[in-house]
């Protein structure tokens, strides 16, 4: 997205949610945050193509403005050898919306939204779906770019051993091929579904 697509949505969520805009130096440290040199996969371009899949769906979402803020916030702290990245952003967005004026109950539901990010449950809800699948969109990508994504994610985690770090990257993402269904809402699932269980399956069988 274009740094003027990037502002329009944010000031667009804090609209949404009925609040106004806190100020840009917010907004900027998120985007600082996203650049910080040991990312390599969770980085602008991922949130970037977040925010344009939720450009396109955000009409499933209950409250736009929520869903949209979990994504600016779900990767904002991250720190390749920690395990509670999500947990600690959750808290920052909460915070943010909090100190912006948003009602407690907001907040409290984009926490949530934050937390879900986990992947550890198949999400609840008309907004978690939506988030969920907004995340895990890059698993149904052009195989170009899933291959990009994966030699990504092997960048951020290359100080793990291969012979440690494979059969976890396999198991993650054979948890997703067991689901049911990878997507729930009606039209990524329909569009992506399909690849992105080829995506999987090519990279288990490695």
């Amino acid at each position: 997205m274009t740094p003027e697509a990037l502002l329009a949505n944010w000031n667009g969520a804090w609209q949404a949610l009925g609040v106004a805009s806190p100020d840009d130096a917010l907004c900027d440290e998120l985007q600082r945050r996203y650049a910080e040199p040991q990312r390599h996969y969770h980085t602008m371009q991922h949130l970037g193509e977040c925010l344009a899949w939720f450009e396109r769906e955000k009409a499933l979402a209950e409250h736009s403005g929520e869903v949209a803020l979990a994504l600016w916030f779900h990767d904002a702290i991250y720190d390749v050898h920690a395990h509670d990245n999500e947990a600690r952003s959750a808290d920052w967005a909460r915070q943010a919306l909090l100190e912006a004026g948003a009602a407690a109950d907001a907040a409290e539901r984009v926490h949530a939204l934050v937390m879900a990010t986990r992947h550890d449950a198949v999400p609840q809800g008309r907004d978690a779906e939506l988030l969920i699948d907004i995340d895990l969109s890059i698993l149904g990508a052009e195989r170009a770019r899933f291959d990009e994504y994966e030699r990504q994610v092997q960048a951020e985690y290359a100080f793990v051993p291969d012979e440690v770090r494979l059969p976890r990257r396999r198991a993650i993402l054979q948890r997703f091929l067991d689901r049911d269904a990878i997507y729930a809402t009606p039209r990524m699932h329909e569009q992506l579904e399909a690849r992105a269980r080829a995506n999987l399956q090519r990279s288990i069988a490695g």
